[in-house]
């Protein structure tokens, strides 16, 4: 079964397809999901890798947790599951607006 990784500490040149490299050394990569900025595009400096098995996952972490990719050591672990978020209206900071001003 596949296991999706976190990787952290990415440099912002560090490409899809070096992370693909990398992660393949120790088994079959299943996708490979850099994340970038919605508005600017530029890259967050995380992303996920998913392993096709249990055991490369686990291998991965191993070898490449403080592995050094593009001059950062990088962080490897197992991916948490995403928070549910708010979505829509009403979510978020509040500030006050749309309040009767006395």
């Amino acid at each position: 079964m596949a296991k999706k990784l976190y990787v952290g500490n990415l440099s912002y040149q560090t490409t899809q397809e070096s992370v693909r490299e990398l992660f393949e050394q120790v088994g079959e990569v299943a996708e490979v999901n850099l994340i970038t900025d919605r508005d600017s595009g530029r890259p967050k400096g995380f992303g996920f890798v998913e392993m096709a098995t249990e055991e490369g996952a686990q291998e991965a972490i191993r070898r490449f947790n403080g592995f050094t990719l593009d001059n950062r050591p990088l962080t490897v672990n197992e991916a948490r599951p995403r928070e549910e978020r708010s979505g829509g209206f009403g979510g978020g900071r509040r500030d006050n607006r749309g309040r009767d001003r006395y």
